[in-house]
């Protein structure tokens, strides 16, 4: 989060990260249930600002591929 100085407001960003368990679907059900999930209890926050969605859907801990 980064403070804004002189306001009370907050820029966030969400990381959703893919779980192993949807195998190798184009857009994983993991991924569009946090997004959804995230973005909701981003929005129920006046003084938090969506800054960007970040999204781990491909890539583990171990495979950095196309991580630059």
């Amino acid at each position: 989060m980064i403070y804004q100085k002189g306001s009370n407001l907050f820029n966030v960003a969400i990381y959703i990260r893919l779980s192993r368990e949807d195998g190798d679907k184009e857009e994983s059900d993991s991924v569009g249930n946090q997004r959804k999930l995230l973005t909701e209890y981003v929005n129920k926050h006046d003084d938090f600002i969506l800054y960007d969605v970040y999204i781990d859907d491909g890539f583990t801990g171990t495979n950095f591929a196309g991580v630059r």
